[in-house]
């Protein structure tokens, strides 16, 4: 064999591998193809696997089957209150009908999160415009948020795609009201505070009058009842001796001697000055309190 001949034999295999690899594609579970033939969309609904086409004539271009995100910047929203508020939201959408995706975006997934974006927009500013800042915050963000996702559907059904599901993350005020709401939220608090502490400071005030006056009235009933149970004591006392000193009244006067001259003198430095003659010296001398 000639070297012409190796060399077109060459040439051949070159080109039959080049035909033949560029007569398959492959198709993956996450993606989806378009087949064109001169630009002209031929077939699009293909299973995943190995797939033909023709070579130099037809191309092939693939797009992501699964769930896509758009997330977008926080932007503000005017309530019907004429109030700011910052909404942080992302889109969850995919790829529905793919010839009418690639005719209107060119099946450029920037352009479709584009348009997609403007269209989530609009539908927030729309749903947060007739609402409160209240109403959107705590009591009807899930209805704006299935609102948005069935508007949204309507809306971009041109577009050849689906939108999942549409999430408000965060609403929060902007930052030109945000320090005012928060002197506002502050005083509100200061204000609360300080009552519950005047309230506490008359409570206080109450429990310690009520206190004063149970005192008093503790003090005042046991002085009474004390002088009330001495005088008792002491006219039982008074009773017993005058009943024990009646039975013999000289030696009660006796006794009662002797006690005055211990009292007296107790101490001997006490000096007393009376007549020899005195009554305080009655039983002195005798115990019959005879005088000498």
């Amino acid at each position: 064999m000639s070297d012409s001949s190796k060399l077109l034999a060459v040439i051949l295999v070159i080109v039959a591998i080049a035909t033949l690899s560029g007569s398959i594609f492959t198709v993956s579970e996450k993606e989806r193809a378009i087949r064109f033939r001169f630009g002209e969309i031929i077939e699009h609904d293909y299973k995943p696997g190995w797939q033909w086409k023709v070579p130099f004539f037809e191309s092939v271009r693939k797009f992501d089957r699964r769930i896509l995100t758009l997330d977008s910047e926080p932007e503000e929203y005017l309530t019907s209150e004429k109030k700011n508020v910052l909404v942080d939201s992302y889109v969850k959408w995919r790829i529905d009908d793919l010839p009418r995706y690639f005719t209107a975006t060119g099946g450029d997934t920037v352009n479709a999160n584009a348009r997609l974006s403007q269209i989530i927009k609009n539908g927030l500013r729309d749903e947060f415009g007739k609402r409160t800042i209240q109403e959107v915050i705590s009591g009807e963000r899930s209805q704006i948020m299935d609102l948005l996702t069935v508007q949204a559907n309507k809306q971009v059904r041109e577009l050849g795609i689906e939108v999942v599901d549409v999430r408000i993350i965060r609403i929060e005020y902007a930052a030109a009201i945000s320090s005012s709401v928060y002197q506002r939220m502050e005083a509100e608090r200061q204000r609360v505070a300080k009552d519950l502490r005047s309230r506490g400071a008359e409570a206080a005030e109450k429990i310690r009058a009520d206190a004063d006056r149970q005192r008093t009235v503790i003090l005042a009933e046991a002085y009474r009842d004390a002088e009330q149970i001495r005088g008792e004591g002491d006219a039982q006392a008074a009773d017993i001796y005058a009943k024990a000193f009646s039975r013999n009244p000289e030696f009660y006067s006796f006794y009662r001697s002797l006690t005055a001259y211990k009292t007296a003198l107790a101490d001997r430095s006490d000096v007393i000055v009376l007549k020899p003659d005195s009554e305080f010296f009655k039983y002195f001398g005798s115990a019959r309190g005879n005088r000498r």
